[in-house]
Protein backbone atom coordinates (compact mmCIF):
# COMPACT_ATOMS: atom_id res chain seq x y z
CA UNK A 1 0.00 0.00 0.00
CA UNK A 2 3.03 2.45 0.82
CA UNK A 3 3.54 2.42 -3.09
CA UNK A 4 0.43 3.52 -3.63
CA UNK A 5 0.24 6.39 -1.43
CA UNK A 6 3.45 7.84 -2.47
CA UNK A 7 2.00 7.68 -5.90
CA UNK A 8 -1.47 9.66 -4.93
CA UNK A 9 1.30 12.03 -2.91
CA UNK A 10 2.71 13.05 -6.46
CA UNK A 11 -0.32 13.74 -8.32
CA UNK A 12 -2.01 16.05 -5.67
CA UNK A 13 -2.42 19.65 -6.75
CA UNK A 14 0.51 22.36 -5.93
CA UNK A 15 -1.22 23.87 -2.51
CA UNK A 16 0.11 27.69 -3.58
CA UNK A 17 0.79 29.80 -6.96
CA UNK A 18 4.03 28.79 -8.86
CA UNK A 19 6.79 31.10 -7.97
CA UNK A 20 9.65 32.65 -10.29
CA UNK A 21 12.86 33.95 -9.02
CA UNK A 22 13.06 36.61 -11.89
CA UNK A 23 12.40 40.22 -11.24
CA UNK A 24 9.77 42.74 -12.68
CA UNK A 25 11.15 44.86 -14.55
CA UNK A 26 9.91 48.37 -14.01
CA UNK A 27 9.06 50.90 -17.08
CA UNK A 28 10.21 54.11 -15.13
CA UNK A 29 13.58 51.94 -14.07
CA UNK A 30 14.33 51.76 -17.72
CA UNK A 31 13.85 55.50 -18.44
CA UNK A 32 15.82 56.46 -15.95
CA UNK A 33 18.54 53.56 -17.17
CA UNK A 34 18.27 55.98 -20.48
CA UNK A 35 18.31 58.84 -18.88
CA UNK A 36 21.63 57.93 -16.88
CA UNK A 37 23.25 56.67 -20.41
CA UNK A 38 22.15 60.14 -22.15
CA UNK A 39 23.09 62.70 -19.85
CA UNK A 40 26.19 60.75 -18.09
CA UNK A 41 25.27 61.38 -14.12
CA UNK A 42 22.79 60.63 -11.97
CA UNK A 43 22.25 63.94 -10.47
CA UNK A 44 21.71 65.17 -14.66
CA UNK A 45 19.29 62.19 -15.60
CA UNK A 46 17.62 63.53 -12.45
CA UNK A 47 16.96 66.86 -14.08
CA UNK A 48 16.11 65.75 -17.27
CA UNK A 49 13.23 63.42 -15.29
CA UNK A 50 12.28 65.61 -12.54
CA UNK A 51 13.50 63.19 -9.73
CA UNK A 52 15.88 63.51 -6.79
CA UNK A 53 18.97 61.71 -6.76
CA UNK A 54 18.28 59.12 -4.24
CA UNK A 55 15.16 58.04 -6.18
CA UNK A 56 17.68 58.02 -9.62
CA UNK A 57 19.95 55.52 -7.65
CA UNK A 58 17.04 53.65 -6.24
CA UNK A 59 15.74 53.21 -9.77
CA UNK A 60 19.31 52.18 -11.39
CA UNK A 61 19.42 49.63 -8.42
CA UNK A 62 16.14 48.47 -9.02
CA UNK A 63 17.04 48.13 -12.81
CA UNK A 64 20.39 46.44 -12.50
CA UNK A 65 18.48 44.05 -10.14
CA UNK A 66 16.14 43.05 -12.67
CA UNK A 67 18.93 42.97 -15.23
CA UNK A 68 20.70 39.68 -13.50
CA UNK A 69 22.66 41.93 -11.27
CA UNK A 70 25.74 42.89 -12.47
CA UNK A 71 26.45 46.78 -12.65
CA UNK A 72 26.07 48.62 -15.91
CA UNK A 73 28.22 51.70 -15.60
CA UNK A 74 31.26 52.38 -14.58
CA UNK A 75 31.60 55.32 -11.89
CA UNK A 76 34.00 57.46 -12.66
CA UNK A 77 35.26 60.78 -11.24
CA UNK A 78 32.98 62.88 -13.31
CA UNK A 79 30.16 60.45 -13.51
CA UNK A 80 29.11 57.66 -14.91
CA UNK A 81 29.72 55.20 -17.53
CA UNK A 82 28.31 52.52 -19.48
CA UNK A 83 30.20 49.33 -19.40
CA UNK A 84 30.02 46.19 -21.43
CA UNK A 85 26.79 44.79 -20.31
CA UNK A 86 25.09 48.14 -20.16
CA UNK A 87 25.64 48.74 -23.83
CA UNK A 88 24.27 45.64 -24.49
CA UNK A 89 20.97 46.57 -23.13
CA UNK A 90 20.88 50.02 -24.68
CA UNK A 91 19.13 49.23 -28.17
CA UNK A 92 16.62 47.02 -26.36
CA UNK A 93 16.00 49.72 -23.66
CA UNK A 94 15.26 52.24 -26.28
CA UNK A 95 12.95 50.23 -28.07
CA UNK A 96 11.22 49.47 -25.10
CA UNK A 97 11.33 52.85 -24.85
CA UNK A 98 9.70 53.62 -28.29
CA UNK A 99 6.95 51.64 -27.67
CA UNK A 100 5.93 52.97 -24.48
CA UNK A 101 6.12 56.07 -25.56
CA UNK A 102 3.70 55.74 -28.39
CA UNK A 103 1.55 53.69 -26.32
CA UNK A 104 1.71 56.62 -24.13
CA UNK A 105 0.85 59.30 -26.93
CA UNK A 106 -2.41 57.47 -28.26
CA UNK A 107 -3.28 57.09 -24.70
CA UNK A 108 -3.55 60.75 -24.37
CA UNK A 109 -4.92 61.12 -28.30
CA UNK A 110 -8.00 58.97 -27.06
CA UNK A 111 -9.34 60.45 -24.42
CA UNK A 112 -11.96 63.21 -25.36
CA UNK A 113 -12.11 64.74 -22.31
CA UNK A 114 -10.88 68.79 -22.78
CA UNK A 115 -9.29 69.18 -19.25
CA UNK A 116 -5.32 68.80 -18.31
CA UNK A 117 -1.91 70.05 -19.15
CA UNK A 118 -0.36 70.75 -22.13
CA UNK A 119 3.28 71.49 -21.92
CA UNK A 120 4.37 73.86 -25.02
CA UNK A 121 8.21 74.36 -25.58
CA UNK A 122 9.15 77.68 -27.00
CA UNK A 123 11.48 80.37 -26.88
CA UNK A 124 10.65 83.44 -24.31
CA UNK A 125 9.11 85.89 -27.33
CA UNK A 126 6.52 83.59 -28.47
CA UNK A 127 6.09 82.37 -24.77
CA UNK A 128 5.59 85.76 -23.37
CA UNK A 129 3.03 86.55 -25.90
CA UNK A 130 1.02 83.54 -25.05
CA UNK A 131 1.26 83.80 -22.04
CA UNK A 132 -0.10 87.89 -22.25
CA UNK A 133 -3.22 86.43 -24.20
CA UNK A 134 -4.28 84.02 -21.80
CA UNK A 135 -6.36 86.74 -20.81
CA UNK A 136 -5.15 89.92 -22.38
CA UNK A 137 -6.81 91.95 -24.97
CA UNK A 138 -8.08 89.08 -27.35
CA UNK A 139 -11.46 87.29 -27.76
CA UNK A 140 -10.20 84.00 -28.11
CA UNK A 141 -10.75 81.67 -25.17
CA UNK A 142 -8.75 78.26 -24.25
CA UNK A 143 -11.33 75.70 -22.87
CA UNK A 144 -11.16 76.13 -19.03
CA UNK A 145 -10.11 72.80 -18.27
CA UNK A 146 -7.09 73.14 -20.28
CA UNK A 147 -3.43 74.32 -18.06
CA UNK A 148 -1.30 75.73 -20.63
CA UNK A 149 2.71 74.98 -19.42
CA UNK A 150 4.75 77.08 -20.94
CA UNK A 151 8.55 75.74 -21.15
CA UNK A 152 11.38 78.16 -22.55
CA UNK A 153 13.86 76.29 -24.21
CA UNK A 154 16.72 77.02 -26.67
CA UNK A 155 17.14 73.70 -27.87
CA UNK A 156 14.12 72.02 -29.04
CA UNK A 157 12.39 69.50 -27.22
CA UNK A 158 12.07 65.87 -27.79
CA UNK A 159 8.30 65.51 -28.86
CA UNK A 160 8.76 61.76 -28.89
CA UNK A 161 10.21 61.62 -25.94
CA UNK A 162 7.20 63.73 -24.76
CA UNK A 163 9.56 66.17 -23.15
CA UNK A 164 6.51 68.59 -24.37
CA UNK A 165 3.34 67.50 -25.97
CA UNK A 166 3.98 70.53 -28.55
CA UNK A 167 6.80 73.00 -29.71
CA UNK A 168 6.28 76.67 -30.93
CA UNK A 169 9.75 77.29 -33.29
CA UNK A 170 11.24 79.18 -36.18
CA UNK A 171 11.87 76.67 -38.06
CA UNK A 172 10.10 73.31 -39.02
CA UNK A 173 11.59 70.00 -38.26
CA UNK A 174 14.02 68.46 -41.19
CA UNK A 175 12.14 65.09 -40.77
CA UNK A 176 9.85 62.76 -38.25
CA UNK A 177 6.54 61.90 -37.80
CA UNK A 178 4.96 65.62 -37.27
CA UNK A 179 2.37 67.27 -37.89
CA UNK A 180 3.69 70.47 -38.84
CA UNK A 181 1.72 74.10 -39.68
CA UNK A 182 2.75 78.13 -39.86
CA UNK A 183 1.46 80.16 -37.10
CA UNK A 184 2.61 83.18 -38.08
CA UNK A 185 5.09 86.19 -38.01
CA UNK A 186 6.64 88.32 -35.14
CA UNK A 187 7.86 91.74 -36.46
CA UNK A 188 10.39 93.23 -35.06
CA UNK A 189 12.02 96.58 -34.73
CA UNK A 190 14.45 99.21 -32.56
CA UNK A 191 13.49 100.65 -29.83
CA UNK A 192 14.81 103.58 -27.02
CA UNK A 193 13.00 104.95 -24.45
CA UNK A 194 10.67 107.62 -24.93
CA UNK A 195 12.75 111.09 -25.16
CA UNK A 196 16.01 109.44 -24.17
CA UNK A 197 18.94 110.10 -26.74
CA UNK A 198 19.95 106.25 -25.77
CA UNK A 199 22.97 105.99 -27.91
CA UNK A 200 24.58 102.83 -26.65
CA UNK A 201 23.39 99.61 -27.90
CA UNK A 202 21.37 96.39 -26.14
CA UNK A 203 22.48 93.29 -27.88
CA UNK A 204 23.02 89.85 -27.14
CA UNK A 205 25.84 87.91 -25.94
CA UNK A 206 28.91 86.51 -27.61
CA UNK A 207 27.24 83.49 -27.42
CA UNK A 208 24.25 84.37 -28.87
CA UNK A 209 26.13 86.11 -32.31
CA UNK A 210 24.50 84.13 -34.19
CA UNK A 211 20.52 85.14 -33.82
CA UNK A 212 19.23 87.19 -36.87
CA UNK A 213 18.63 90.39 -34.07
CA UNK A 214 22.16 90.28 -33.05
CA UNK A 215 23.63 90.28 -36.27
CA UNK A 216 21.44 92.77 -37.15
CA UNK A 217 22.43 94.75 -34.14
CA UNK A 218 26.34 94.06 -34.89
CA UNK A 219 26.11 95.24 -38.23
CA UNK A 220 24.37 98.73 -36.83
CA UNK A 221 27.56 98.98 -34.27
CA UNK A 222 30.00 98.81 -37.06
CA UNK A 223 28.04 101.16 -39.05
CA UNK A 224 27.63 103.96 -36.22
CA UNK A 225 30.80 103.10 -33.92
CA UNK A 226 28.93 103.47 -30.75
CA UNK A 227 29.58 101.35 -27.79
CA UNK A 228 27.57 98.37 -26.53
CA UNK A 229 25.98 99.47 -23.12
CA UNK A 230 24.72 95.84 -22.43
CA UNK A 231 24.86 92.32 -23.35
CA UNK A 232 22.52 90.26 -22.00
CA UNK A 233 21.07 86.99 -23.05
CA UNK A 234 17.22 87.33 -22.32
CA UNK A 235 14.44 89.63 -23.84
CA UNK A 236 13.47 90.55 -20.58
CA UNK A 237 17.06 92.32 -19.89
CA UNK A 238 16.67 94.07 -23.06
CA UNK A 239 13.40 95.31 -22.05
CA UNK A 240 14.54 96.44 -18.86
CA UNK A 241 17.58 97.98 -20.32
CA UNK A 242 15.85 99.74 -22.73
CA UNK A 243 12.95 101.03 -20.68
CA UNK A 244 15.85 102.43 -18.27
CA UNK A 245 16.87 104.50 -20.93
CA UNK A 246 20.47 102.19 -21.27
CA UNK A 247 20.75 102.26 -24.84
CA UNK A 248 18.71 101.20 -27.86
CA UNK A 249 18.11 97.49 -28.48
CA UNK A 250 15.72 95.47 -30.94
CA UNK A 251 12.68 94.12 -29.45
CA UNK A 252 9.32 92.39 -30.94
CA UNK A 253 6.86 94.58 -32.17
CA UNK A 254 4.15 93.47 -29.52
CA UNK A 255 6.48 94.11 -26.69
CA UNK A 256 8.00 97.78 -27.64
CA UNK A 257 4.83 98.71 -29.12
CA UNK A 258 2.66 98.16 -26.31
CA UNK A 259 5.05 99.75 -23.46
CA UNK A 260 4.37 103.54 -22.50
CA UNK A 261 8.00 104.54 -22.46
CA UNK A 262 9.39 102.82 -25.40
CA UNK A 263 9.03 104.40 -28.60
CA UNK A 264 10.59 103.72 -32.59
CA UNK A 265 13.27 104.03 -33.88
CA UNK A 266 13.04 102.56 -36.71
CA UNK A 267 10.24 100.57 -38.59
CA UNK A 268 9.82 96.48 -38.77
CA UNK A 269 12.71 95.48 -39.73
CA UNK A 270 12.33 92.64 -42.52
CA UNK A 271 15.28 90.91 -42.31
CA UNK A 272 15.11 89.84 -38.32
CA UNK A 273 10.75 88.96 -38.63
CA UNK A 274 10.79 85.75 -36.78
CA UNK A 275 8.50 83.16 -38.11
CA UNK A 276 6.94 80.33 -36.36
CA UNK A 277 5.97 77.17 -36.75
CA UNK A 278 3.32 74.72 -34.38
CA UNK A 279 5.05 71.20 -34.35
CA UNK A 280 3.11 68.16 -32.80
CA UNK A 281 4.09 64.50 -33.16
CA UNK A 282 0.98 63.08 -34.74
CA UNK A 283 -0.07 60.67 -32.31
CA UNK A 284 -0.68 63.49 -30.04
CA UNK A 285 -2.17 65.33 -32.12
CA UNK A 286 -5.47 63.36 -32.02
CA UNK A 287 -5.47 64.31 -28.67
CA UNK A 288 -8.64 66.66 -27.54
CA UNK A 289 -6.95 69.08 -25.38
CA UNK A 290 -3.29 69.06 -27.90
CA UNK A 291 -5.98 70.13 -30.71
CA UNK A 292 -7.87 72.53 -28.50
CA UNK A 293 -4.14 74.38 -27.98
CA UNK A 294 -3.36 74.63 -31.54
CA UNK A 295 -6.68 76.16 -32.74
CA UNK A 296 -6.28 78.57 -29.82
CA UNK A 297 -2.67 79.40 -31.22
CA UNK A 298 -3.59 79.56 -34.58
CA UNK A 299 -6.59 81.69 -34.09
CA UNK A 300 -4.68 84.32 -31.60
CA UNK A 301 -1.87 84.52 -34.33
CA UNK A 302 -4.78 85.59 -36.67
CA UNK A 303 -6.76 87.68 -34.29
CA UNK A 304 -2.84 89.48 -33.15
CA UNK A 305 -1.41 90.04 -36.70
CA UNK A 306 -1.55 93.45 -37.24
CA UNK A 307 -0.32 94.02 -33.26
CA UNK A 308 2.69 91.01 -34.16
CA UNK A 309 3.19 92.77 -37.29
CA UNK A 310 3.82 96.28 -35.67
CA UNK A 311 1.36 97.89 -37.57
CA UNK A 312 0.31 101.23 -35.79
Amino acid sequence: MAPIARRESRQQPASGPLRSNRVAMDWDDVRVFLAIARNGSMRAAGRALGLSQPTIARRLASFEAASGGPTLFDRLPDGLRLNAAGEQLISVAESAEDAMLTLERRRAAASPVLSGTVRVSTGECAAGFLARCLSGPTTTALPSGITLELVEARQSANLARREADMALRHQPPDSGDYYVSKAGTFACALYRRRGAEASAWITYTEEQAHYEPARWVQQQIEKTREPVALRASSMLMHLEAIRAGTGRGVLPCYVGDGHPLLERVTAPIPEIAAEYWIIVHRDLRRSACVRAVIDWIKALFAEQRDVLAGVV
